[in-house]
């Protein structure tokens, strides 16, 4: 569950170091992110060197979070930070061309293959 202006770490290689999120996706009175979704967010902090900027509003999809969610078959799945990819909005395709870490089984189900398929983990 992540909310506006919660602080996210990004999981791919495009050159962000901080996140900061400003709008989530899916409807106007939505207040929490989930696995998955889709959010607005904000360079806090970059490389000098990588693909985004310093306040450059991207848009990322939430791949891990801390609160621990529940799925279908009665289990949980819970990580130890909060992380997303940036990807670009037009194609939904990541930024980067990396992604570290491993990502829960809502992104792939959510329509992000390219994501699932270049982590080292799908939980």
């Amino acid at each position: 569950m992540l909310q506006l202006r919660s602080i996210v770490v990004p999981a791919d290689n495009s050159g962000a170091k901080r996140l900061m999120i400003i709008h989530i996706f899916g409807g106007s009175k939505r207040k929490f992110a989930h696995l998955g979704d889709v959010v607005t967010a904000v360079v806090d902090k970059s490389d000098p060197m990588g693909a985004v900027k310093d306040s450059e509003v991207v848009k990322a999809v939430i791949v891990r979070i801390r609160k621990a969610t529940r799925r279908s078959d009665g289990s949980y799945v819970r990580f130890d930070d909060n992380a997303a990819v940036i990807i670009d909005p037009k194609s939904k395709e990541p930024r980067g061309t990396r992604v570290f870490g491993p990502i829960a089984r809502e992104v792939k189900e959510a329509g992000f293959n390219k994501i699932a398929s270049l982590a080292v983990e799908v939980l």
